[in-house]
């Protein structure tokens, strides 16, 4: 068994990746070669067995690292906003006030009334026409800067959750 912070697990997985990267090019080149027939040929130093050997060695790792991350947040709890939430309950409630939040600023930028283009093939001249919002625009205004606050406070939550708490990884 291994402690490790969410955090350093993170760096330990995306340096397995890039290893995971380096045998799965090593093999994507080494599979075959070209030679023409009055020459000697160039065999790439590839070895099947021990490259998907070490591909299966690094899943293995990846699996157990990952699998004590999702462990750990489902199990662990932290508080935010008064409320005691688990690790994964606020990912999921992050991403949802995220979207929220990007409607809520599309919604503030809209000015309170702008003007219809009529085209350019009609033939008859018609009256403008103007689009207004159908919403009190402070409304959304404070909505916004609410959530993003509570994004805000959740992150910062995290961050220090994923800086500090320590777990144990099967290595």
């Amino acid at each position: 068994m291994a402690k490790m912070t969410s955090a350093y697990a993170n760096k330990v997985l995306r340096r397995l990746n890039d290893d995971k990267d380096f045998y799965l090019n090593k093999e994507q080149e080494g599979q075959v070669y070209v030679a023409s027939l009055d020459e000697e040929p160039v065999v790439p130093d590839y070895d099947y067995l021990d490259v998907s050997t070490k591909i299966a060695e690094i899943d293995a790792k990846i699996v157990k690292i990952k699998h004590a991350i999702n462990v750990t947040n489902v199990t662990s709890t932290v508080k935010v906003g008064g409320v005691a939430m688990t690790i994964d309950a606020v990912l999921v409630k992050m991403a949802q006030l995220n979207k929220r939040k990007s409607i809520l600023d599309a919604m503030r930028k809209r000015q309170e009334k702008t003007r219809v283009s009529a085209g350019y093939f009609t033939s008859r001249k018609t009256a403008p026409e103007y689009q207004y919002i159908n919403y009190d625009l402070e409304t959304v205004n404070k909505e916004y800067e609410r959530i993003d606050g509570e994004i805000a406070e959740m992150q910062i939550t995290l961050d220090k959750f994923n800086q500090t708490f320590e777990f144990d990884v099967e290595v």
